[in-house]
């Protein structure tokens, strides 16, 4: 790897962009996993609906023992890098082979990116096929145009509202290429006052009232146009964060930058008929 030395530097690094987390909006929060690799829910199974009889000894039915479901959840992902900065590295680039601002830029290009794409990935897999917790697909598939893309953002709605998943708290994650379809779809910018604000400001803050995140087409399973999903779907544990400088490793002059993450995402069972998907049609 080339390590590259000069006379003088300017005061400006070329740092490459960041752009931070971009699925922190729809993570589940509200599971534990301190002490532990593994968290095990449970759910309940629903009562079978009868015809009430006024005869009998059995008339609200008979009475079976109501069941119950397990998930366990175990953490996976662990992923780690290393790397050297030798003495006169840190010295002679004016402050640009810094250690820690090195890490943090890697934290932020490598771990961060990483686990947004694992995370949708994670929903993807998970969104409901035809005929398991749903009696439709929630993956629909077909080509996006400027002239159909507020339509196929309306039957992923559909596909939800019909597996009665809850409108509040639904968010979308969507390509560059879908945002830009539906910002040339006049059916979206002239439908009452979003569209007014889509030709003025000329950013989808939301679609059909959902709230919009856009993400870069890498980040998605390939042929994914967009994601609905909610946040208490997916919880998303970070189970360690292990950052280190050491400047007294043996045989090296120098820092030795060592750095793990453990973490994982999950769909709980009981509410992945709150995903759905959208891909592009390949010919």
């Amino acid at each position: 790897m080339a390590v590259n030395y000069a006379a003088k530097y300017a005061n400006v690094v070329d740092e490459r962009f960041k752009l931070g987390s971009l699925t922190s909006a729809i993570i589940n929060n509200n599971f534990d996993w301190l002490g532990v690799k593994t968290v095990k829910v449970f759910s309940r199974d629903l009562a079978t609906l009868n015809d009430y009889k006024t005869s009998g000894s059995n008339r609200y039915g008979t009475p079976d023992e109501l069941g119950n479901n397990e998930q366990e959840m175990t953490i996976t992902q662990d992923k780690s890098f290393t790397y050297t900065i030798d003495a006169s590295s840190e010295q002679d680039t004016n402050g640009t082979m810094e250690a820690a601002a090195t890490l943090a830029e890697n934290i932020d290009n490598l771990v961060i990116p990483a686990m947004d794409t694992y995370r949708l990935s994670v929903l993807v897999a998970n969104a409901p096929t035809e005929g398991s917790v749903s009696k439709k697909s929630h993956i629909i598939t077909k080509a996006v145009t400027s002239a159909n893309a507020y339509e196929e953002f309306l039957a992923c709605q559909e596909v939800l509202d019909d597996d009665k998943a809850p409108q509040m708290g639904r968010i979308c994650v969507v390509t560059p290429t879908f945002l830009n379809m539906i910002k040339l779809d006049e059916h979206f910018t002239k439908s009452g006052d979003m569209g007014t604000r889509i030709a003025i400001n000329g950013f989808a803050g939301d679609i059909d009232g959902v709230p919009t995140i856009k993400v870069p087409t890498s980040y998605l399973p390939e042929g994914v146009d967009f994601i609905i999903t909610n946040a208490a779907v997916m919880p998303s544990p970070v189970k360690l964060q292990e950052f280190k400088i050491n400047y007294n490793a043996p045989g090296i002059s120098g820092a030795l930058v060592e750095a793990r993450v453990r973490y994982d995402a999950f769909a709980l069972n009981k509410k992945v008929d709150a995903i759905a998907v959208h891909k592009t049609a390949t010919a």
